[in-house]
């Protein structure tokens, strides 16, 4: 399954960069996002990929939720697909935005990869081993190494949105003593944490589950967490919440291997 992602991922990328390179279209989704020719046509292939390799495995993913296709029945496994993450970074022009594939079982992130097409950088994860893909330049892997999150020692370093910051975001990173904050859009937030390359991503504020979880599934394949008020496991597959959206996520902490976070 997981090479299947990791190729579909490769496609799509380049169906994005494709559209990256010319005039980018914007139109506005119904709750005021943005969506571009890029995300649906992202989508589209990924969805006929993983439709024939995986029949039986019903795909819950962004555009077409948002086109208000009906949600397929969710049994114990389902795929989670953002086509192209961090579309504000997208149109602005920066090469932050990723292509996001997951599977979930019994409401845990299993399987997820992560590419970053812009920049190429691939980061992939299933139970027990987390990897960052290198690739050729025509967009090929070339090889793949292991990744895992770092023993966080102050000064931390936060990531956080760039595009989507809130004062309980800011608020929660000034309660960390010495913080290096690094901005940055798009899920590869998640993927430096398993990388070792920072240790918190604090996120109060509206996420789908779409949003985060590829990345949360690479994380918690490195050894890092993601966790709701009180310390819960953030899950997956929610619906039918009174005054909530299908799929929508509360605030979360992702974080590597860190004593003393503050709680929330």
């Amino acid at each position: 399954m997981l090479s299947v992602f990791e190729r579909l991922a490769l496609e799509a990328g380049q169906v994005i960069m494709d559209i990256f390179h010319s005039k980018v279209s914007v139109e506005q989704k119904a709750d005021s996002s943005p969506v571009t020719e890029a995300d649906r046509a992202s989508e589209k292939l990924i969805l006929a990929g993983l439709r024939a390799a995986f029949p039986n495995i019903p795909c819950v993913a962004e555009e077409e939720i948002s086109a208000g296709v009906g949600t397929p029945e969710l049994g114990r496994c389902f795929f989670l697909v953002d086509p192209l993450d961090g579309t504000r970074e997208f149109v602005s022009g920066r090469a932050e935005f990723t292509v996001n594939i997951a599977l979930i079982r019994d409401g845990a992130p299993e399987i997820g990869v992560v590419y970053a097409p812009g920049s190429g950088r691939f980061f992939a994860g299933h139970p027990g081993k987390a990897e960052a893909l290198t690739l050729r330049p025509d967009q090929t892997i070339s090889g793949r190494y292991p990744i895992s999150v770092r023993e966080g020692r102050p000064p931390l370093t936060v990531v956080a949105s760039r595009s989507h910051r809130t004062p309980e975001t800011d608020n929660y990173i000034r309660r960390i003593e010495g913080a290096e904050i690094v901005s940055i859009g798009s899920s590869l937030k998640f993927c430096l944490i398993a990388a070792g390359e920072a240790d918190v991503y604090p996120r109060f504020g509206r996420t789908m589950e779409w949003d985060t979880a590829a990345g949360d599934a690479i994380l918690r394949a490195a050894g890092g967490s993601t966790t709701t008020a009180g310390g819960k496991p953030l899950v997956y597959g929610k619906r039918n919440r009174a005054g909530e959206a299908d799929f929508a996520n509360p605030s979360f902490v992702a974080m590597g291997n860190v004593s003393g976070a503050p709680e929330f």
